[in-house]
């Protein structure tokens, strides 16, 4: 039988490794590293995303009180990126530059491994940061916070419903220790990380539930619309992938929260 502590300390591990995977953050000495912990990681991803939506809504709040509303989104989107070291924007434009600049499976796979970006990379990333810096600056600003909690955990979500479900398309990567295999009870470990921030959020009252279930929605859709081409084009996903699935999602949430704020238009 095993012991309720140890099991305890060990998800504590398996947290703070894909903390230390998927950011910049420094953690205990005591958590060590043994690589199998990796394999096994991917389940506290939206974890992950908790304690960048609390690092990046704390420098909102911050450079709110001193500043309007849309350069404190400026820079609470830029210590996201800097927290993050830019981990998922970058699978996000090496896989616009890959899919939109090859036409065969090996030669998708080759140019998103170039660490050079290119024309559909470099446009890709800037309209990407533009909507999410102008839908976030267009809420409310006690809204602003609250959308950050929903969508940093929940897109981490969509990206770990590929490793859950798709095969890894490469023979190594980046993400290869983290996507081996994904059993169903660590998606729903996953999914209980996700969903927690999403109800606190919904009880009190900042976002509606309608808006909520529909940002859960939109991540979904994001995840299989982006999944399947991984599918069709790879016959599976690397870690780009993961990258532009979660940043697609992350768009995709803002935008359905945005719209529940805007006032109905009368024709």
């Amino acid at each position: 039988m095993t012991n309720p502590v140890s099991a305890a300390v060990h998800q504590c591990r398996l947290f703070f490794i894909a903390l230390q995977f998927f950011t910049r953050l420094p953690i205990p000495r005591w958590v060590g590293f043994e690589p199998a912990w990796l394999q096994h990681a991917s389940r506290y991803f939206p974890l992950v995303g908790v304690v960048v939506a609390t690092m990046c809504g704390a420098v909102y709040l911050l450079a709110s009180w001193l500043l309007p509303s849309a350069m404190a989104v400026l820079l609470a989107v830029a210590a996201g990126i800097y927290l993050t070291g830019a981990f998922h924007e970058d699978g996000f434009a090496d896989m616009c530059d890959g899919f939109g600049g090859g036409l065969t499976r090996e030669r998708v796979l080759e140019i998103m491994k170039d660490s050079r970006i290119g024309a559909y990379g470099a446009i890709g990333i800037a309209c990407l940061l533009a909507i999410k810096c102008a839908a976030l600056a267009s809420l409310p600003p006690a809204a602003v916070v609250a959308t950050l909690f929903v969508a940093h955990p929940l897109s981490r979500l969509g990206a770990v419903s590929l490793i859950w479900l798709m095969d890894y398309a490469r023979g190594e990567g980046k993400a290869k220790p983290m996507a081996q295999q994904m059993t169903t009870t660590e998606f729903l470990i996953a999914a209980v990380c996700t969903l927690l921030p999403i109800i606190a959020c919904a009880l009190l009252g900042i976002i509606d539930w309608a808006a909520l279930v529909f940002a859960i929605l939109a991540a979904a859709a994001a995840a299989f619309w982006l999944g399947r081409k991984c599918q069709r084009r790879l016959q599976g996903y690397t870690g780009d992938c993961l990258g532009a699935v979660q940043q697609l999602a992350e768009v995709a949430i803002y935008l359905v929260i945005l719209s529940s704020f805007q006032p109905p238009t009368h024709f």
